[in-house]
């Protein structure tokens, strides 16, 4: 959902579940997301985001800010990486012990990797098999597929959470039936993840962070 607030447009992941009350939560790297009880209209939820429009802006401007001051990564135990959309210690996700900065780093990102177990469950719900899968780094695209059914992931997927990274499966898998994005493609994609739009919008924002 696209919201303007002081004449800054504001992309917020909406999550539609089994609660009582609405919230708002903004991570370390900018992401809104609006928790809000099935059935919540898009009315009243421009409303609560507008309501807290002081706080978000603020915070938004103080993550800008330490944006504009980029540091290098540093890789030790009590770094703060994204794994599954929460931020965790290093040593929560990997063996950190006697490992200098460089074998941390290649240790972090095989760790990055266990994307390719979500892969299978849906090669078989879409009843298709691409010729090869290879895990990449890329600061431009979460997956892509080839005419060739070569489909590839962004490693740093895992950074997203569980259903966002679904989605880019689901996406990516879709592509060796539908190539173009055509009605059908979409179609195809929201039989299996109906809300899409949502998870188009957290990758962008997540994107736009790296």
């Amino acid at each position: 959902m696209k919201i303007e607030l002081e004449g800054k447009v504001l992309d917020c992941n909406v999550q539609y579940g089994k609660r009582k009350k609405l919230s708002i939560h903004i991570d370390t790297i900018g992401l809104i997301t609006v928790k809000v009880p099935r059935n919540t209209s898009e009315e009243l939820i421009k409303s609560a985001i507008t309501q807290k429009s002081e706080w978000l802006l603020s915070k938004l401007a103080a993550i800008s800010k330490t944006k504009e001051r980029p540091k290098k990564r540093v890789y030790h135990q009590q770094a703060k990486f994204m794994y599954l959309g929460k931020e965790w210690d290093l040593h929560e996700l990997i063996g950190t012990e006697d490992l200098d900065e460089e074998a941390l780093r290649k240790s972090l990102r095989k760790f990055y990797v266990s994307i390719e177990e979500r892969i299978k469950k849906f090669e078989k719900q879409l009843g298709v098999k691409p010729k090869t899968i290879e895990i990449v780094a890329s600061n431009t695209k979460w997956g892509s597929c080839s005419s060739d059914k070569k489909i590839t992931f962004n490693y740093r997927l895992v950074m997203a959470p569980l259903g966002v990274i679904d989605y880019v499966i689901i996406h990516e898998l879709c592509h060796l039936i539908h190539m173009n994005h055509d009605r059908s493609f979409w179609r195809r994609v929201g039989s299996i993840a109906p809300d899409y739009k949502e998870k188009q919008t957290y990758l962008a924002q997540l994107m736009r962070c790296l």
